[in-house]
């Protein structure tokens, strides 16, 4: 794919083209045998078709509802007689909520509710007043939950995705332990913080092992949801066993020369 690969969005739209252009070949040579399925069949056949393309080209799984149903949905609002708008509405709040898949490749993914469970009973092994930071906490669901169930620690959330990080700060904003802020996490200085946990994508991944290498002190932990870290085997897995196949991987980059806490229950 080139550099169009490095762009989700980019390589969707032209995963939607090629399907688009493949079902009118298909649908060509069927009325050639005077065969007419119609046009709403046309409209899954190409969904399909986007569908495994887009899952063949390297897209990520959340894509796939959207590659499939993307062209259905658009044929059925048609004379439903729906805001015109509503279509662009709908993409702008999707483009709003995924921004950051554009450079990075990070999409939206929100921390399931038996990982926060399992974050809850592992974070009870820290010290009363530990620090904690979600890089790209989305939504703020787990950063919410989790400041809650510990009022004397410190929480922190960073989050570039316009929309996405307006509904986190409303979300949290009631919580005095906990403050999100609009910022780049590879601006975030992780030497400040005692426990850094992260639900990323595999693309960002080594670098931020390297940057947690350089910037945290010992005995401090970085916590990624299911992604690891290539050439860095986890101290500790922790398993969710949820409907993803969810997983806790568990670092101390810095070394474990003063312990931030036990182990895991």
């Amino acid at each position: 794919m080139g550099s169009i690969g490095r762009y989700p969005a980019l390589l969707a739209l032209w995963v939607q083209l090629a399907a688009a252009v493949s079902t009118l070949v298909l649908f060509k040579g069927l009325a050639a045998l005077a065969l007419y399925p119609g046009l709403m069949a046309a409209a899954w056949v190409q969904g399909v078709a986007a569908a495994v393309l887009g899952q063949a080209c390297g897209l990520s799984v959340w894509w796939l509802p959207i590659n499939l149903a993307f062209v259905p949905a658009l044929l059925a609002l048609q004379g439903r007689h729906l805001p015109p708008l509503l279509p662009l509405a709908g993409f702008a709040v999707a483009l709003l909520l995924n921004w950051n898949s554009f450079g990075e490749r990070v999409p939206l993914y929100l921390t399931g509710r038996r990982t926060r469970q399992r974050l809850l009973e592992w974070l009870a092994t820290q010290p009363r007043e530990f620090t904690f930071i979600d890089l790209g906490c989305g939504l703020g669901g787990a950063l919410h939950r989790l400041a809650r169930a510990y009022p004397a620690a410190r929480f922190e959330g960073v989050e570039t995705a316009p929309l996405a990080f307006c509904l986190a700060w409303l979300r949290c904003l009631p919580a005095r332990n906990c403050r999100i802020r609009y910022r780049n996490l590879w601006t975030v200085d992780l030497g400040a913080y005692d426990v850094v946990y992260c639900f990323l994508s595999p693309v960002p991944m080594p670098a931020l092992g390297a940057k947690a290498r350089a910037q945290m002190r010992p005995g401090a932990w970085l916590i990624s949801n299911s992604f690891d870290i290539p050439g860095m085997p986890p101290e500790q897995t922790l398993e969710v066993r949820d409907w993803r196949h969810a997983r806790l991987l568990l670092w101390r980059p810095g070394g474990d020369g003063s312990p931030c806490g036990g182990n895991p229950p």
